[in-house]
């Protein structure tokens, strides 16, 4: 991007922030423990509400002591994501997922071409050596998408409108689908907040391997 396009959309997001309402989205488990990780899409009701689209961007998935990092990443139709390999062991990338399909071995320090991610959904990447190992790939079109810290919040900059604010997380049970909330914004400078409580299944970083070797 050259300098001038740096400056031109650096005063857009400064315009946009003005004009803009500040949404926080708490969210816990049922038994009240931060959720980090969790994706808040939020997609305005009608077309009342000007969008402004980013161009393309490039993810890094990094893996480092036998993990994924980050275990969920936030795409847009037209990101390619890079695995890099940072451990001292070789990795067997894969995924079977609808959305993108792929499988390679990186060797230690080495990382793998620029994979175009063209269609909305969730990939599930995993290693075939290290069975704990696993990241997700959410791949969305909604306007405005951000991810939930350890602390289980996140915030979302709106202009005003009417929105509806969904949830999504690797952990949610099979079949449920992501919770949603309707929200509206009456005005610039407002700030709203919205809690989500879900039930997730147990941790699938913390199974064991069934099997653990350098290769």
């Amino acid at each position: 991007m050259t300098r001038w396009r740096c400056l031109i959309a650096g005063y857009v997001l400064l315009m946009s922030a003005a004009h803009a309402a500040e949404l926080g989205v708490r969210i816990s488990s049922t038994r009240g423990a931060p959720v980090a990780d969790a994706v808040v899409s939020v997609t305005p009701q009608g077309a009342a509400v000007a969008v402004v689209r980013e161009p393309p961007a490039t993810h890094i998935i990094d893996q480092k002591d036998e993990t994924f990092i980050p275990f969920v990443e936030i795409f847009r139709p037209g990101d390619s994501v890079v695995f890099r390999n940072s451990d001292q062991t070789r990795h067997h990338v894969y995924s079977f997922a609808p959305a993108r399909q792929f499988e390679f071995v990186l060797t230690s320090g080495q990382s793998s071409a620029p994979l175009r991610l063209e269609h909305a959904g969730v990939v599930a990447v995993g290693c075939n050596i290290h069975d704990r190992m696993i990241t997700y790939l959410y791949i969305g079109d909604a306007p405005w998408m951000t991810r939930s810290g350890a602390d289980g919040y996140a915030v979302v900059a709106l202009p005003p409108g009417d929105y509806d604010v969904s949830v999504w997380h690797p952990q949610l049970r099979p079949g449920q689908a992501p919770p949603q909330q309707t929200l509206h914004i009456a005005e610039a400078g407002e700030a709203r907040e919205l809690d989500f409580k879900l039930s997730l299944l147990p941790d699938p970083r913390q199974r064991a391997d069934r099997e653990r070797a350098d290769y």
